[in-house]
């Protein structure tokens, strides 16, 4: 049975929930496996690698659904396409596993590799990369 489990930069850290009021979850996209076949176009273009977010995070941050957004943490900045969807709960925003890094000159990866925003600290209970356990904010790019 599934068990919440507290934890760094999570719901209950109020205090960084202040600057990053996001909670940020990776997700897997039928676009690809991955990172395998990510560079594949004709995949791209079937289904588009894009951040979900809830109309309520986006109206407040003047989003529309195909606009290119920045999410942002003290770890990074990457560039992405918004889907805004009523399928993801106000306060989360869901970035797509896989996405190969591409920084620009500016140092923002346009992207859109989540990794750029997740910490090297291993999460609590697999000890594994934290894709579920990240707070950022969003504005658009």
């Amino acid at each position: 049975m599934a068990e919440y489990c507290p934890t760094f930069e999570g719901v209950s850290d109020t205090e960084m929930l202040k600057t990053y009021p996001l909670q940020m979850i990776g997700f897997h996209t039928k676009g690809h496996t991955h990172s395998t076949y990510y560079s594949v176009a004709m995949l791209r273009e079937a289904v588009p690698h894009m951040a979900w977010m809830n109309p309520v995070d986006a109206q407040a941050r003047g989003l529309k659904s195909g606009d290119m957004a920045e999410i942002f943490n003290g770890r990074g900045r990457i560039r992405i396409a918004v889907k805004i969807t009523e399928r993801i709960l106000p306060g989360v925003i869901g970035v797509p596993q896989g996405a190969w890094r591409n920084t620009n000159q500016e140092g923002i990866d346009v992207g859109g590799c989540i990794n750029t925003l997740t910490t090297q600290r291993p999460s609590p209970l697999a000890k594994g990369n934290p894709q579920h356990t990240n707070l950022v904010d969003v504005k658009r790019a």
